[in-house]
Parts: structure tokens; C-alpha cells; sequence
């Protein structure tokens, strides 16, 4: 499974962005989708997770203003990211688990959040 996030950049806070990330290869051998986020000197965390089922399960902190869905057509992950703060500033990478709990992983696309 290869994965390519897009859609990160420079925001100011409380402004909006939308992450995407293109799934190919192995799609059908996938549990579940998500984003995680990284921000320097900290571990990466998880954001948001969608499984195959439509399960969806946020950070409680972040459910207010993120939401994650999928293009299944299209093979597209997406984050709406909405009223940023500088606290969100991280990589995100995305993210998918296979049946037997492989995890695959995107380069990352970096938020920074500023004004």
C-alpha cells in the first residue's frame, strides 16, 4: 500500500486546510485509514481513524474541529481542519492498517500554524 498525503502549508490561526491523502496498491487488504500528527520533540499521536466499517474515532480534543472522511471512489483520505491554533503546528502523516495490523505509512505533509 502506498500512500500520498498533500495539502499542508503555511495558515494563520484560525484559518482552515484540508489534507488528502491518495491510497494505492493493496486498498481492499485495508482495516482502517487515519491521521496521526507529529510536532517537534513530541511523539506522533492520533488525530483521527476511520475504519472500513465507517467507524470514526478523533483525539477528544480535536473532534470539534477536525472531521475525517473518505472518497472511496477516489481512494482519498481527507482532514478538515478548521479554527487552526498554533498547538496544531505538527507533520501529519497518514496513515493505513491492513487485516493482520500492518501499518503503512505517507511521507508527511507539515501545518504550520502562525501568524
Amino acid at each position: 500500500v502506498q500512500l500520498q498525503a498533500s495539502g499542508g502549508g503555511l495558515v494563520q490561526p484560525g484559518g482552515s486546510l484540508r489534507l488528502s491523502c491518495v491510497a494505492s496498491g493493496r486498498i481492499l487488504s485495508l482495516a482502517s485509514m487515519g491521521w496521526y500528527r507529529q510536532a517537534p520533540g513530541k511523539q506522533r499521536d492520533l488525530v483521527a481513524l476511520i475504519t472500513t466499517g465507517g467507524t470514526i474515532n478523533y483525539l477528544d480534543s480535536l473532534k470539534d474541529r477536525f472531521t475525517i472522511s473518505r472518497d472511496n471512489a477516489k481512494n482519498t483520505l481527507y482532514l478538515q481542519m478548521n479554527s487552526l491554533k498554533p498547538e496544531d503546528t505538527a507533520v501529519y502523516y497518514c496513515n493505513a492498517r491492513d487485516w493482520g495490523s500492518v501499518n503503512f505509512w505517507g511521507q508527511g505533509t507539515l501545518v504550520t500554524v502562525s501568524s
